[in-house]
């Protein structure tokens, strides 16, 4: 018996939806409105009868999930006759307090609301589609899954930065880690793929978007990961700076008058790909690079260098690895990332297959005797989502 899930990702201008089979990942419909509160806003949906476009205004977040109700009802399946289990919401940041999902109530929107200071740019926009589902949706039980939640298995050494400890007991100055789900997601499934139990593998997760993390899993646990207290840490993103020094806010301050708000601005939206070769989109800087564009070029290999050097730290964080895995945009489809992320890794136990690596006739592209196996495999956030929220009802 299928058991579907609502799943509902609220951005600030922005609402994802999908209706998803719990058990086997299939989404019966799909949607995203977009430009929310603008004067033409546009609404994809993705049905059974093929994408149907609307480009009327949607002034809000309540009157695009109502848009989306009525696509459901006018270009199928309604939801009146799937048989609704839960809606599930993703939230970005459930900073110390939220370690798996949980169902919706007073107690939790309090607790996300508090948490705002940490994420302020997502969380109110996932306690809107939250607020606003709920009215549409009384009688449904309603879970969060939070995008921190994977990584709160991190030890004490791992997510506590060296500041004063009045920092962290004050302000929740530490690392929380994010794409969370999509790492939970992708471990499972490596372990499927190998035929073990996650349980039994040691893995290291590139999640290769626009937005990018890396994370250590020893045993299905996330023991480490790139995000730190906000998603500028760690790996170059499309607009994001990953890595620098956090003396650069004061340079800047010095030397060019600039406020840590503008730099902040500069360094999430700003750098990256973007700011290296002027695209955040990595099939323009691959283009470009192979036209001979020396930015471009520079780019890729300090894209390529950071991922390098994370897969390094974090194998000798786990001691053992028994596989890397490549899930995202880029790490899906960009075989000229893979390779030189891992070239000259041989000595680790990681040997790629170029053929396989190019030409994907499976999740594995290393060689056959590779002591470390290389795996490529699609993320399913919304899927984790429905799975997670049945597994909270549960539960219950």
């Amino acid at each position: 018996m299928s058991e579907h899930v609502l799943v509902i990702n609220a951005g600030s201008s922005s609402l994802k939806y999908s209706l998803v089979d719990a058990a086997s990942g299939e989404a019966a419909a799909s949607g995203l409105v977009e430009r929310i509160g603008e004067e033409q806003s546009h609404h994809v949906h993705h049905g059974p009868s093929g994408d149907v476009d609307d480009d009327q205004p949607v002034a809000n977040h309540e009157a695009a999930l109502e848009a989306a109700v009525r696509a459901f009802d006018k270009h199928g399946p309604a939801l009146s006759e799937v048989g609704i289990v839960a809606v599930g919401h993703r939230v970005v940041h459930g900073g110390d307090r939220f370690a798996a999902p949980a169902l919706v109530d007073d107690e939790l929107i309090a607790a996300v609301t508090d948490l705002i200071p940490l994420a302020p740019l997502h969380n109110p926009a996932n306690l809107e589609g939250i607020k606003v589902a709920r009215r549409l949706f009384p009688d449904l039980p309603h879970v969060a899954v939070f995008d921190t939640a994977f990584h709160q298995t991190l030890p004490p050494y791992a997510y506590t930065y060296a500041v004063p400890s009045s920092w962290l007991d004050d302000y929740g100055i530490r690392r929380y880690g994010f794409h969370g789900t999509s790492h939970a997601f992708v471990s499972e499934q490596a372990a499927r793929v190998l035929g073990r139990e996650p349980g039994e593998l040691n893995v290291i997760v590139l999640h290769l978007g626009n937005g990018c993390s890396a994370a250590a899993i020893r045993g299905g646990q996330s023991v480490d990961t790139s995000m730190g207290l906000t998603p500028l840490e760690g790996l170059v993103m499309g607009t994001r700076s990953g890595d620098l020094d956090p003396a650069i806010h004061g340079h800047l301050a010095r030397v060019a008058g600039q406020s840590a708000e503008d730099t902040d601005g500069v360094l999430n939206s700003e750098s990256g790909l973007k700011g290296l070769a002027g695209a955040n989109d990595f099939r323009e800087v691959l283009r470009r690079r192979a036209d001979g564009d020396e930015r471009a070029r520079l780019a890729f290999d300090v894209y390529c260098y950071r991922l390098k050097k994370y897969i390094g730290a974090y194998y000798a964080v786990l001691g053992t690895v028994d596989a890397i895995v490549f899930t995202a945009g880029v790490g899906q489809h960009s075989a000229e990332a893979r390779a030189a992320a891992l070239e000259g890794l041989e000595p680790l136990g990681i040997h790629l297959d170029p053929v396989r690596n190019t030409d994907l006739p499976d999740s594995i592209v290393s060689t056959d005797d590779s002591p470390v196996k290389v795996l490529v495999i699609p993320t399913n956030e919304e899927w984790e989502i429905a799975r997670q929220s049945v597994g909270v009802l549960a539960g219950r």
